[in-house]
């Protein structure tokens, strides 16, 4: 299983480039996005093995993202983290319901994030054998 590239999709600079780096230095490749609709654009020209969602976004929400990622053929099974300020049971429901595969609140504990990455990326690499 070679180097794993996860989208991170996150508009707080300084929490986008800790993200980055905490995967990093993990042995993840990281691609990082302030916005939807650059999540949008690189989805649709690379492949990923993950992608790590904001909800609240200056354009486009990541409840949509996530739907757009889950009704596309090409990305149905990409799995996604919402990882996001939103506590509410209602929203993580309805994030839940548009297809994250984990749905975490800030603030983070690294390892956790570390753990559910690592268990949904190996999950995806076993179903594909």
């Amino acid at each position: 299983m070679g180097k794993k590239h996860i989208l991170i999709v996150e508009d707080e600079e300084s929490l986008l480039k800790l993200e980055t780096i905490l995967l990093t230095v993990k042995g993840y490749d990281v691609t990082g996005v302030l916005n939807g609709k650059s999540a949008i654009e690189k989805l649709s020209k690379a492949t990923y093995d993950l992608v790590l969602l904001d909800i609240m976004l200056p354009d486009i929400d990541g409840f949509e993202i996530c739907s757009m990622i889950k009704s596309n053929p090409h990305t149905v099974d990409l799995p996604v983290v919402m990882l996001t300020a939103k506590k509410s049971s209602g929203d993580q429901e309805r994030g839940l319901a548009c297809g994250a595969n984990a749905y975490l609140t800030k603030p983070f504990k690294s390892a956790m994030i570390i753990d559910v990455i690592e268990r949904l990326i190996m999950a995806r690499h076993k179903a594909k054998e």
